[in-house]
């Protein structure tokens, strides 16, 4: 599914659709879930046709369905770019002549 060319009311219907089938395949129906969830019936409702929901919502279902683990992969966390690394020069140190010892030339 591409979803660069989906509207953002075609990406909540998405996503909607996608907790309906966690939700069934976990065997809750829409009061458990929101019982569970400590929510409405109306915001599971809601979240489920992607009409106006909360992030707040969102996350208290994913964790009574146990799939937080989904959002790594919906905002992983950034990793060291090796461009910028490179770019990043590095700190200056000073060199020191060594001493001579006592005796040499």
């Amino acid at each position: 599914m591409i979803f660069e060319y989906m509207t953002i009311a075609e990406l909540a219907g998405e996503l909607g659709t996608r907790i309906r089938d966690l939700r069934v395949r976990h065997r809750f129906n829409q009061e458990e879930l929101a019982a569970h969830a400590g929510l409405g019936v109306r915001a599971v409702r809601d979240l489920e046709r992607g009409k106006g929901s909360t992030v707040e919502s969102l996350l208290k279902v994913l964790k009574a369905l146990d799939s937080l683990e989904g959002l790594n992969y919906l905002a992983p966390k950034p990793s060291v770019d090796p461009m910028a690394l490179l770019k990043q020069r590095a700190p200056l140190v000073r060199v020191r002549k060594t001493r001579k010892q006592k005796g040499e030339l």
